[in-house]
């Protein structure tokens, strides 16, 4: 990845995390203001959701700052999964968000309690979707763009808030207009399971990136072909791949010829590095080469993409000496 379209990807990170503060402090105002008017349970579902919805992107605000940083002396590669931590913080708040809503709207079925002020509950509902809307949209634009897993986790959250402001509507109207305040904390309800189940997505995507799991077997199989297409490499083998926040992180080892010079076999080399950065920019990418039919160890090369990109299989073909270690 060349250093412009790295910055180019973190200005785009940095603009939209700070457009996602902005955007949840004027949430909270405008439904602070409605669930004081009209006391519906719905609507505080939605404004502790809205509270959440700060602490989490303050989180990311500081998160991606801080895994954009380069390389040091104790982080060698990066401070990326800086992003994954700020998507389990996320994930926790969502879950403490979920009880409290429950918590709430259950107490508020068996004791109803009527909703006034409709109008204005209903207004800052729709304002806050359209405000909502607008910022996923810009999130989405900034994900394209640089692959942030923590803008991700925090559009994963406001695309949530989308379908729960639809449910706070209907509580709304159903205990204002409709003399249904049963309904009301029903939707609270149901806001609340909304974002339990959220969390949980949350929650499995950021422990996946924090051990490491390995890319997609897609992006395996694009890995292993792009290497392959030069005849002068004849096999893939000991492929690791994992995220390291926007990053990509590419070890393996190749087969050359053994009569080759050791500037011929780092121009070979180099060019299979090339062919990756284009299909991935952001990537890191360290590759071994071996002399062909030359290897110490029992490990056979493999020409086939599809089994190249196997890192979990159990066939001793694709597992390294125990006793010479990983990169043996």
């Amino acid at each position: 990845m060349t250093a412009s379209s790295f910055d180019n990807a973190h200005l785009a990170i940095r603009n939209v995390t700070r457009l996602s503060v902005g955007v949840a402090v004027a949430l909270i105002a405008l439904k602070a203001f409605a669930f004081g008017a009209s006391g519906s349970v719905a609507m505080l579902a939605s404004l502790a959701d809205s509270a959440l919805d700060l602490i989490a992107s303050l989180a990311t605000f500081f998160a991606v700052r801080w895994a954009a940083q380069p390389a040091d002396h104790e982080h060698r590669y990066g401070h990326g999964k800086a992003e994954a931590l700020a998507a389990l913080v996320q994930a926790g708040l969502i879950f403490a968000s979920s009880v409290f809503i429950g918590w709430e709207a259950i107490q508020r079925i068996f004791d109803p309690r009527p909703v006034t002020n409709g109008y204005w509950s209903v207004f800052v509902v729709l304002v806050s979707f359209a405000l909502t809307g607008w910022l996923v949209w810009m999130q989405g634009r900034a994900i394209k763009r640089s692959g942030s897993v923590a803008v991700q986790a925090d559009r994963a959250h406001y695309a949530a808030d989308l379908a729960s402001s639809a449910v706070v509507l209907v509580g709304v109207i159903s205990g204002a207009f409709l003399a249904a305040p049963g309904l009301d904390a029903a939707a609270g309800l149901i806001v609340a399971v909304w974002l339990f189940w959220g969390g949980l997505a949350l929650l499995k995507g950021a422990a996946d990136h924090l051990l490491d799991r390995a890319v997609s077997d897609a992006d395996r199989v694009t890995i292993t072909t792009s290497v392959l297409s030069d005849p002068r490499i004849s096999g893939v083998h000991q492929l690791r791949s994992r995220m390291a926040g926007s990053a990509m992180m590419i070890q393996m080892h190749v087969d050359l010829d053994p009569e080759q010079t050791l500037q011929q076999a780092h121009a070979v080399v180099v060019e299979a590095e090339n062919r990756l950065l284009a299909a991935f920019p952001r990537a890191d990418i360290l590759i071994h080469p071996d002399p062909r039919g030359r290897m110490e160890s029992p490990v056979e090369s493999v020409s086939d993409p599809v089994a190249a990109e196997d890192e979990t299989t159990p066939d001793a073909t694709l597992q390294p000496d125990p006793a010479k270690g990983p990169w043996s």
